[in-house]
């Protein structure tokens, strides 16, 4: 079994999971709106299921589809939805990145869009 994502118009439907077979004998619809996605690759890396250790799987289309994610066909690739409108997409990973890095001090930070900061949480 496998993990497919039903697309439309570039968005992430629905995803179940089910045989190959099933998805080409059109009980689902239209085959070419599915796309397979692998539940264990994040960043264009397959890690190890339930784990953030890399193995050796295939990564397949950089994420894991969700719904309302986007299924870019050019990059061949799922991401998410812009978070700010100041974050950018990662070519290598199709995850986006705030245009400063998040602090590595052990707090908690919020997203402060207006000041395009990290702001600690109290």
């Amino acid at each position: 079994m496998s993990h497919f994502a039903k697309v439309i118009d570039g968005i992430v439907e629905t995803v179940h999971v089910v045989e190959q077979d099933y998805i080409d004998s059109g009980k689902l619809g239209d085959p070419n709106n599915w796309v397979q996605t692998s539940y264990n690759t994040r960043g264009g890396v397959h890690y190890t299921p339930d784990s953030n250790t890399p193995d050796s799987g295939v990564a397949l289309r950089k994420n894991y589809a969700g719904k309302g994610y986007t299924y870019d066909s050019t990059r061949d690739a799922f991401y998410t939805q812009q978070p700010y409108p100041s974050w950018t997409l990662d070519e290598d990973t199709c995850l986006w990145n705030a245009p400063v890095a998040y602090p590595d001090d052990g707090k908690m930070y919020s997203w402060d869009e207006e000041n395009t900061q990290w702001k600690e949480m109290e």
